[in-house]
């Protein structure tokens, strides 16, 4: 007879609490960066990114659950935000480049 593959544990409140906390505390973090914006100057934008990875690799993990799945899954997602991203920044660097878009009307 084929066995079943064993269950994944799945965390309990307590995890779910903490991640809750760590987003709160993340999305506190990234308005008073808006706030101080004028203070902070040049790293505003890098700061914020920072905090937007953290946050997504935070709802990844835990919220769509990629943390408890096959590692394969995992890599499947991480290969296509690595072409996204890389797409991102290629049209970014066209844009700085070029001063607009390619395909202008």
């Amino acid at each position: 007879m084929h066995e079943h593959p064993t269950a994944h544990v799945q965390p309990g409140p307590a995890t779910w609490v903490r991640v809750l906390i760590l987003l709160t505390i993340a999305t506190i973090l990234e308005v008073l960066t808006y706030v101080f914006e004028s203070t902070l100057g040049v790293l505003t934008a890098p700061i914020l990114m920072i905090f937007a990875a953290v946050k997504f690799v935070l709802v990844v993990a835990y919220y769509m659950h990629l943390k408890f799945d096959n590692r394969i899954l995992t890599g499947i997602f991480a290969w296509g935000m690595l072409i996204a991203i890389s797409i991102f920044a290629a049209m970014a660097a066209i844009y700085h480049i070029y001063g607009q878009p390619l395909l202008t009307p």
